[in-house]
């Protein structure tokens, strides 16, 4: 099963604002208020609301070895990207490994090692995450453009192959060649 994930840092939303933005997409038809929430929601988080810890090179770089660690074993890693407040991936979940518990072990691993690194202690991650399952080959590429070239939508780079912390600068023939986890 191939899914899209989005999860983000704890102070990257804030509740307040997501409220906000149901009560003023009350009036519309309830396809129509997701649809427009999530894309709030997505603009929001590209402007780097919040501390924005993964712009640190050593949390991103945790981040990534983290994604890329179990690829292969408990998930194919299929397109990733690290933003400075959220993380997007496009994985295919394995048998015995449910996705709730791959999210769990990265989010728990770089939390603790990202607050150490940072000398802070509290929540780092947003306990939820979005997910989304691929339907069909269409879908699936456009998710992985979408993945990939969020930090050229956010302004952060000029082309998706500049930004260090994305599954674009490994892309070979099609798929990305994974690095090595150190």
């Amino acid at each position: 099963m191939i899914q899209s994930i989005n999860f983000r840092l704890a102070d990257s939303l804030p509740a307040h604002v997501v409220l906000k933005w149901k009560e003023e997409l009350n009036a519309l038809p309830p396809e129509k208020q997701d649809l427009k929430l999530r894309a709030r929601m997505e603009e929001f988080l590209d402007a780097g609301h919040g501390e924005c810890w993964l712009r640190n090179p050593d949390i991103s770089c945790l981040v990534q070895e983290a994604l890329v660690h179990f690829d292969g074993t408990r998930y194919r890693l299929l397109a990733w990207c690290i933003m400075p407040n959220h993380v997007h991936t496009l994985v295919e979940t394995r048998d015995g490994f449910p996705l709730s518990e791959i999210l769990h072990s990265w989010k728990s691993f770089t939390g603790h090692a990202a607050n150490k690194i940072l000398r802070r202690s509290g929540e780092f991650w947003k306990r939820d995450y979005f997910d989304r399952y691929v339907r069909d080959a269409e879908h699936y590429e456009n998710i992985e453009a979408y993945i990939e070239e969020n930090p050229v939508k956010a302004g952060l780079a000029k082309m998706r192959t500049d930004w260090l912390w994305s599954s674009a600068r490994f892309r070979t023939s099609g798929t990305a060649a994974v690095p090595a986890a150190s």
